[in-house]
């Protein structure tokens, strides 16, 4: 019946199925088969539960429940590898819970940061860039942590020294900063070693292979 009404000499005429809309047009020789499009709903959330989570329905980026678990774990471990979203700007909220608490920050680079032992615990020199026209200086600087660690207002609960782009630095430095906060009781480290799909973390012993050299 459908394609009987499609051949006739008339005008191009469409035929409407369940599944399909079909255009036939006798005089051009053509046909067009357009299927119909399908709705489905979209879970974000996509946990192995099913269903819509709060997440979803107020925003997953605004929703942080993991915060507490966070803190406790940042006391715990006192040194954290982070794992971040490519596009950036989840940290800044965990970032800030800690500035709520009561830390101060130290804001580092791993590229260009040299020994972490001895930038940021001892006595350091530094050649600044004499660009061919300068006389070849040497400057020595205090120790990072030490001189912040100095500087701290007597209600500080500590200092954090956040590293960016830590996945650069070799396991020998990630288990010197894993261990940093055992030569200084109030700092704490995080370290952002790479990338995932969400918000993640996990001690940065356990990273820098310290945890089975411990329990041996």
């Amino acid at each position: 019946m459908e394609a009987a009404a499609c051949l006739q000499y008339k005008a191009p005429r469409v035929v409407v199925s369940p599944n399909r809309c079909v255009m036939m047009n006798r005089s051009l020789n053509m046909v067009i088969v357009k299927r119909r499009s399908s709705y489905s709903v979209v879970r974000c959330s996509g946990g192995g539960g099913g269903g819509i989570g709060i997440g979803d329905l107020v925003g997953g980026d605004l929703v942080k429940l993991d915060l507490g678990r966070w803190l406790s774990d940042v006391e715990e471990h006192k040194a954290l590898a982070i794992y971040s979203p490519h596009e950036g700007g989840y940290e800044g909220r965990y970032l800030n819970r800690l500035r709520y608490q009561g830390y101060y920050f130290l804001d580092l680079s791993a590229r260009g940061l040299g020994d972490p032992e001895t930038t940021l615990t001892k006595i350091h020199p530094v050649c600044p860039a004499h660009v061919g026209k300068q006389p070849i200086a040497r400057w020595y600087f205090p120790p990072e942590v030490d001189y912040r660690l100095s500087l701290l207002p007597p209600n500080a609960k500590g200092l954090v020294v956040w590293i960016i782009e830590a996945k650069v630095l070799s396991k020998s430095e990630l288990q010197f900063l894993a261990l940093l906060p055992t030569l200084r009781p109030k700092v704490r480290v995080i370290a952002e070693c790479g990338n995932w799909r969400k918000f993640m973390w996990k001690p940065l012993k356990e990273v820098a292979a310290l945890t089975g050299n411990e329990d041996a």
